[in-house]
């Protein structure tokens, strides 16, 4: 670890958070929160999050100063019951069209984060990932905690371990395979100032608007990483902290799916690095980031061939939208 990092590490890393919600509700100081969670088809768990989101949103002492003002659930194109049940738990959802009405819906993660940005307004955002299980309010407790009471902080990873669950059986460790086969070698070869966040890629993460809407947002699974290395890019170091938040349950996926995560995430790791350059022509074509994944599945036997799609092409910052917006009275498509 660099010795930058390192120093980084023990000034900004918080293992256990030491806030409570009542600390940081008289933190707030006229600040607002927007909890946002990202989710698609996940009719199982979206509820108990929402719950536990607003949890944390109860003033400690009636007709108190609430921890978070909105609970916002934006649905990707969910073909389930997750908006359903989201509304009966208590959230405010929000479909992709609404959020940005007459701009074309690209798939992936990072456009549901992005136009979760139109659809709040709050000072703070915290992304929570709706697949999470036990899940606790302590979890947006200490994602805030650094934004709130720490000068020059403007966004907070979560990190946790996490536990993998096979068949029917847990280990007690792995888990963020992507993260360790992908993201934290790519991490080490071409951006080492990130090489002290526990989680790069985990979905749990807090930041506040004037950062977000600066950032572009990669449309895939890469948003994570793409946001921590434009924010050490363009805020510094020191802009970023990371708190402890225990154990962190999900749905684990299969490996077919980590391998269309993990072409996305080298794709937004050599987007912002510059990439491997060469001066041969024929070199840089086959270089080139395709649109699809090629994957081979067994069938009775038999080897096939299965392309997936990527989604690659970055959202522009949400400040740029909003300008153009304000300057032709519409979101162009």
């Amino acid at each position: 670890m660099l010795p930058e990092v390192a120093d980084w590490f023990q000034r900004r890393t918080w293992q256990p958070p030491p806030w409570t919600a009542a600390e940081l509700v008289a933190a707030k100081r006229g600040r607002t929160v927007s909890v946002v969670l990202p989710a698609l088809n996940e009719e199982q768990t979206v509820a108990h999050v929402v719950e536990t989101v607003r949890a944390a949103a109860v003033p400690a002492r009636p007709g108190g100063v609430p921890l978070v003002d909105d609970v916002l659930v934006m649905d990707g194109g969910s073909t389930d019951s997750t908006a359903l049940r989201a509304r009966a738990a208590g959230a405010r959802v929000v479909d992709r069209e609404q959020a940005l009405p007459g701009l074309a819906v690209r798939p992936g993660k990072g456009e549901v984060l992005w136009r979760a940005l139109a659809a709040t307004d709050t000072d703070l955002v915290v992304y929570v990932d709706a697949d999470l299980v036990d899940v606790e309010p302590a979890l947006v407790v200490g994602l805030l905690g650094p934004l709130l009471t720490v000068d020059g902080v403007e966004l907070v990873k979560g990190f946790y371990r996490r536990p993998l669950r096979l068949e029917t059986a847990e280990a007690g460790t792995g888990g963020g395979r992507v993260t360790e086969l992908m993201a934290r070698p790519l991490i080490a070869r071409f951006a080492p100032l990130a090489g002290g966040v526990v989680q790069p890629l985990g979905g749990e993460y807090a930041g506040t608007r004037d950062l977000l809407e600066s950032l572009p947002f990669a449309a895939s699974y890469g948003v994570e990483i793409g946001l921590l290395l434009d924010t050490i890019a363009t805020r510094g170091l020191d802009a970023v902290g990371q708190v402890d938040l225990g154990v962190r349950k999900h749905r684990n996926r299969t490996l077919l799916d980590l391998g269309v995560m993990a072409q996305e995430v080298l794709d937004t790791v050599l987007s912002r690095s510059g990439g491997p350059g060469t001066a041969d022509p024929r070199e840089r074509e086959m270089a080139h980031p395709t649109s699809e994944l090629v994957q081979f599945v067994q069938q009775d036997g038999i080897w096939t061939a299965r392309s997936r799609p990527l989604a690659l092409a970055d959202r522009p910052p949400m400040r740029l939208m909003r300008a153009a917006a304000a300057r032709h009275g519409s979101i162009e498509t």
